[in-house]
């Protein structure tokens, strides 16, 4: 359960001032000295997580993070680290002392509620003292969960766990597929998976291994290969493939040597789905028509990889664009977490397929990207769109496709 990639985990922050014992209860949580506890306010600086097995959740990632009161220069930098974790909280705990609640907390409770986050109310430090009457009247009106807790000694953990599963949300226990639902028990998918100098050594990437294992678990076959075998393996079927899934950076190879009547896509447009919302990504693409020369592109990656050769976010991709629009534009790259607050300088947002980020983080920067006016598509679907494809790519996803028509006439 350790090696279950952080992007399928349930991220659960923990929120609060400095020294109402947020770290004392992720320690309590996790039966592990995890973070440093300390009576000096403050002592949480960057947050600290943790990622273990939570039965019946199953794989969760906790998060303890700096007290968001924090003040001064270093202060300021500590909150913006801990609002970035807001981006992909899927369930919030809300720690406090009993007889300390006033606005800050409203204001936190109010954030969780704009950004739709299951929130629990942990009244810590139980006992020195007892929360206001009309404090419990009113959250339990709000229908919000709370539960007192003595976390230096364990106490209300068993509680605080049974809330935790009660507040999972419905999503993260009925995940959404990544492929199964678009083929049948027995059919065949081909995955094409290039072995270049960005390869891991001895083992495939992360989109990869996740959809063999989608595809093993909806009862369908696969067959893996290299772009240079395709064609021969797909003489050598007795029927053709339900879909080919290629990845993006073969896109032109692996559509000249596919059978138009066999459905094709990328590895990356199924995770625009998987990770976030197709239908907006799709209409990010559809941005790359109004580029112009001169245009800022932000790349946002969300692993921390060392570029080598063609880079695919930071060689590839600018040349397919610069390529497409005829002329030169501005690329910029973040990476990991990182993510600028302020959009407004870019004409469009390209990201990456975010395997290793959760989905309430990707969904955030859609939404972030939203409220700025600003596009946002991902890789695979730049690249189709860049490459002429783009239509073909969408073949197994109808609304999507439709959309796309609609939007050209």
């Amino acid at each position: 359960m350790q090696t279950t990639p952080k992007g399928m985990r349930l991220h659960i922050g923990i929120f609060g001032r400095r020294n109402v014992g947020k770290s004392s209860l992720l320690n309590a949580l996790t039966r592990q000295q995890v973070s440093i506890v300390s009576d000096i306010a403050g002592t949480t600086t960057d947050p600290v997580e943790k990622p273990m097995e939570l039965l019946p959740i199953g794989p969760v990632l906790f998060i303890d993070t700096a007290g968001i009161d924090d003040t001064g220069a270093l202060g300021a930098q500590r909150v913006e680290r801990t609002r970035q974790v807001l981006d992909r909280t899927e369930v919030a705990l809300l720690v406090a002392c009993a007889d300390q609640w006033d606005d800050f907390e409203e204001q936190l409770l109010a954030e969780f509620a704009t950004r739709k986050i299951p929130a629990i109310v942990v009244l810590n430090k139980a006992d020195i003292a007892e929360p206001r009457e009309n404090l419990l009247a009113r959250l339990q009106r709000d229908q919000l969960p709370v539960v007192r807790t003595v976390a230096l000694r364990g106490e209300g953990v068993l509680d605080l766990r049974e809330a935790l599963v009660r507040a999972a949300p419905d999503d993260f226990i009925n995940a959404p597929a990544i492929i199964g639902d678009l083929v049948q028990p027995g059919d065949l998918v081909v995955l094409v998976v290039p072995i270049d100098k960005e390869a891991p050594k001895g083992r495939l990437i992360l989109p990869q291994v996740q959809t063999i294992r989608d595809l093993l678990d909806h009862e369908a076959y696969c067959l893996v290969v290299k772009e240079r075998e395709l064609r021969d393996a797909l003489s050598r079927l007795h029927r053709p493939p339900a879909l080919v899934v290629t990845d993006s950076q073969a896109f032109l190879k692996v559509a000249a040597d596919t059978p138009p009547d066999v459905l094709l896509t990328s590895f990356s447009i199924l995770f625009a789905r998987f990770k976030g919302d197709l239908t907006a990504l799709v209409q990010g693409a559809l941005a790359i028509d109004a580029l112009r020369p001169g245009d800022r592109i932000l790349i946002a990656e969300a692993c921390s990889h060392h570029p080598i050769g063609e880079d695919i976010g930071r060689v590839k991709i600018p040349r397919w664009l610069t390529q497409y629009i005829g002329g030169k534009l501005e690329f910029t790259t973040f990476q990991g977490h990182d993510f600028p607050a302020d959009l407004a300088s870019y004409k469009l947002v390209v990201h990456c397929g975010a395997c290793v980020q959760n989905r309430r983080e990707m969904l955030s920067r859609i939404l972030s990207c939203r409220q700025a006016g600003v596009p946002i598509t991902n890789y695979g679907l730049t690249i189709a769109f860049s490459l002429g494809i783009f239509e073909r790519a969408l073949g197994p996803f109808p609304a999507a496709l439709e959309l796309y028509r609609h939007r050209r006439q």
